[in-house]
């Protein structure tokens, strides 16, 4: 009834009660859910639209700013699609000034960035495969690392790490040069007695030794027993990584780490690999702005397109952060200022052209790997909403993880109407669970879904169910707008 009074008191400047849609509230189990967890109803918010009309069917808490975590990562990637196009690659050049003389190159070879996310070793090595058929045995310069695409060249340098795992590929903070993403893989196998282990790429002078103790963990929670490596260097320069903690018996596992200072990571990189093709290299490797040059050889990332793949199915956080600076890089406003400044300006550019409110929209990475980025569950989901009609729409929609099928989801929601008919984006951070996408209902009709619970107790194990429970509860056609609301 406090709702018919409002309506009464506003009759003259709002349209007639009868004509405003009625909103749902929270669905049983949802809010059950959240009792039983010890989550009170104000740490969530939560809307669902009509994808088709923009009718508000529910709406709790809606316009509050919340930490979204992976769930921004959908904002990016549309931005990026929209800004950039579909078609944009990342590049990453081998560039000259000097001339080639008897097989040496008579001064520096630059590796210049350009915002590849798909650079790894083994794309190196094409390129200097390509150079020494061009004829070039010996680099009589330095190695010059280009990486003035971004300003600052290294937002990593200074930054203390996110969590406890700053080792981890999803820590890794992306610079225009992501040579391999700076990971170092290991193949780690033990018999129940020993353990053995072997580095891909080999690193000029870096040796890992595998001092873990075998204990009986089970082999799929390995890296619960996993302890950050320690690292040391010698007079000689020689690098030594002892991988401490412990390791299941009779188990193998992959993983790839981050402990090396970048600039010597490229170094021994590239010396290792153009040694291998009978190449030297007399300098340094340093790190410098090199513009001009003539290119000696290229590489190209996939397209945007095939990127935004990577961005919402495995949530891959070095390369959003990757695309969302090629934002800034390539903004066409004013010169000069932070990369990261500019890619803010790009979205918030975007979304007013969209007509979608930025207020209450704090931009850090555009990953949602942060405790700064906040977003109203309203916002995203006209975030969403436009992107169901964008141009780029089908690049768009076939990014997001499809439940019970693949991605965050191919777990979840097997039971569930809302199995393979729905494309939800997920994210989970320490307090934070949430939940951002398309449902389709009964009839057909689809709907965009935003839910975020920010609270203590919002773990994945605990939160997940509860958003599970939104998202089966729009598939069955459960929500109801409540009878005394009806008007």
């Amino acid at each position: 009834m406090q709702h018919l009074g409002i309506c009464v008191a506003v009759a003259a400047l709002a349209l007639p009660c009868a004509l405003q849609p009625a909103r749902a509230e929270l669905p049983a189990p949802v809010a059950a859910g959240l009792r039983a967890a010890g989550i009170p109803a104000s740490a969530a918010g939560a809307i669902v639209l009509d994808a088709r009309t923009g009718e508000t069917v529910l709406a709790h808490r809606s316009d509050e700013s919340l930490p979204p975590a992976s769930t921004i990562k959908p904002l990016t990637a549309l931005v990026a699609l929209e800004k950039l196009g579909p078609a944009w690659r990342g590049r990453t050049q081998l560039v000259t000034e000097a001339a080639v003389a008897d097989g040496v190159l008579q001064g520096d070879l630059v590796l210049r960035g350009g915002a590849d996310a798909d650079f790894d070793w083994v794309a190196l090595q094409r390129m200097l495969l390509v150079l020494r058929n061009k004829g070039v045995r010996e680099v009589a310069g330095d190695l010059v690392l280009d990486r003035s695409l971004f300003d600052p060249p290294r937002t990593d340098v200074g930054l203390p790490p996110f969590d406890d795992e700053p080792e981890f590929r999803y820590n890794v903070i992306p610079d225009a040069l992501l040579v391999n993403t700076h990971l170092l893989g290991l193949e780690l196998e033990s018999d129940g007695e020993s353990l053995r282990v072997e580095t891909q790429p080999a690193l000029d002078g870096v040796t890992v030794e595998p001092a873990m103790a075998l204990d009986d963990t089970a082999c799929d929670r390995w890296d619960d027993v996993w302890k950050t490596p320690a690292v040391v260097r010698d007079d000689s320069g020689a690098v030594r990584i002892r991988l401490q903690g412990r390791f299941p018996k009779s188990c193998s596992a992959s993983t790839r780490i981050a402990v090396l200072d970048r600039t010597d990571y490229i170094d021994r990189l590239f010396r290792t690999l153009w040694r291998g093709l009978g190449g030297s290299l007399r300098g340094r490797t340093r790190e410098a702005a090199q513009p001009g040059g003539r290119v000696l050889a290229e590489h190209a990332s996939r397209p945007l397109a095939e990127l935004a793949h990577d961005i919402n199915k495995r949530s891959d956080n070095p390369v959003t952060r990757l695309v969302y600076l090629a934002l800034g890089a390539l903004d066409d406003g004013p010169a000069g200022g932070a990369t990261a400044a500019r890619a803010e300006r790009q979205v918030r550019e975007w979304l007013r052209a969209k007509g979608i409110d930025d207020r209450g929209l704090v931009l850090d990475n555009g990953s949602g790997l942060s405790r700064k980025e906040r977003i109203r569950p309203d916002q995203l989901a006209q975030v969403l909403r436009a992107g169901r009609t964008s141009l780029w729409s089908p690049e768009f929609m076939a990014s997001f993880p499809i439940a019970g099928v693949d991605g965050a989801l191919r777990r979840r929601l097997k039971e569930s109407p809302a199995a393979q008919r729905s494309r939800l984006k997920t994210g989970s951070l320490r307090d934070v669970s949430a939940i951002a996408g398309f449902v389709d209902g009964p009839a057909g009709e689809t709907y965009v879904v935003v839910a975020m619970i920010h609270h203590e107790r919002a773990k994945g194990a605990v939160a997940r169910p509860i958003l599970d429970a939104l998202v089966d509860a729009v598939a069955r056609g459960a929500l109801r707008p409540p009878r005394n609301r009806a008007m």
